[in-house]
């Protein structure tokens, strides 16, 4: 199987520290190039710290045409860098901001949700990795997009950890005030839901329902939960049949009428479904670690895709169940 050459533009955050970790122990990664203006020059191993054990350098700039490239800048940063990249990089570029998600952009960008559009992002050299609430509640409806079974209002809430806020600190990072705490955050406006909707139309285009998401703050580092829930006239076996014959096949994504937690995923690429049905409401409970199967790990399912690699390859990570 081929060795290829990869570069992380950005990589001193969450996501390009998790980056970096799948990345320098991926089987088919020969090279490795990580990047970031305000690390340059500094060990890996100092900023990220469970990364000691590497000799990765940062550099402070990006000079080499590869393979795959990642850019793991701030959102609204990708669009200015990108036309400078793309004049010397004919590989592929995995971008992980919200720059080029949505098919408005008019933008030669797939959008990065495996379970969707594999067969595009194979042949793509532009993928525009989904957002991490976004994928948890993409997995959680798409089964009932696709069978054109949503024709009520859709009502989702979600809680993230704490790195789902971003490497930056801000007040509702800071331990003291998120330990012991939660709270609602852009209710109704999240950024995330222009995403959701984008999927549900792609499959119902005269979708005129309203989907309301309530996103919350955890008192926990890292992961996301959320339930979705709309009413139906199909039965509970029906909803789970439907499920597990759409994701029979997908490596990262489990069906189950189980109790599901956070710890079940946390630290994997895998995202943990369970259904129900209260009278003639259907719910659909998702778990996924927002830094891996929301962002990193699955940026690398799409290198892995697009590089003809096993999608497994690299992301067989377990869960720290205690």
């Amino acid at each position: 199987m081929k060795k290829i050459n990869v570069n992380v533009i950005g990589a001193a955050g969450f996501v390009g520290g998790e980056l970096i970790r799948l990345l320098i122990n991926h089987p088919q990664v020969e090279n490795l190039i990580v990047q970031s203006n305000s690390q340059a020059k500094k060990k890996v191993g100092v900023v990220h710290r469970d990364l000691f054990d590497s000799d990765l350098v940062f550099s402070s700039s990006y000079d080499r045409i590869s393979d795959v490239t990642f850019i793991s800048r701030g959102h609204g940063q990708s669009k200015d860098f990108i036309t400078q990249l793309e004049a010397n990089e004919e590989g592929v570029i995995i971008d992980m901001s919200r720059d080029f998600r949505l098919h408005s952009e008019n933008n030669e960008f797939v959008y990065g949700l495996p379970e969707w559009n594999r067969d595009l992002i194979r042949t793509s050299k532009r993928i525009a990795n989904t957002g991490c609430f976004a994928n948890a509640i993409q997995l959680a409806i798409y089964p009932l997009a696709d069978q054109m079974l949503l024709s009520n209002d859709l009502h989702i809430q979600g809680m993230t950890g704490a790195t789902g806020a971003g490497y930056a600190k801000l007040d509702s990072t800071h331990f003291s005030w998120r330990d012991s705490n939660i709270s609602i955050y852009k209710a109704f406006t999240h950024q995330h839901l222009d995403e959701v909707k984008q999927l549900i139309l792609s499959h119902i285009p005269d979708f005129k329902d309203d989907v309301n998401f309530i996103p919350m703050r955890g008192n926990f580092t890292r992961g996301i939960l959320i339930s979705a829930y709309t009413k139906t006239g199909e039965s509970l076996e029906k909803v789970i049949d439907l499920y597990e014959k759409m994701y029979n096949d997908e490596p990262f994504v489990s069906i189950t009428t189980e109790p599901i937690d956070l710890k079940q995923v946390v630290n994997t690429n895998r995202a943990l479904i369970r259904i129900q049905k209260f009278e003639n409401k259907v719910l659909i409970t998702c778990a996924i670690d927002n830094l891996l199967k929301g962002a990193a790990g699955q940026a690398v399912q799409n290198m892995n895709i697009s590089q003809g690699f096993p999608e497994v390859t690299g992301l067989l990570l377990k869960p720290s169940a205690f």
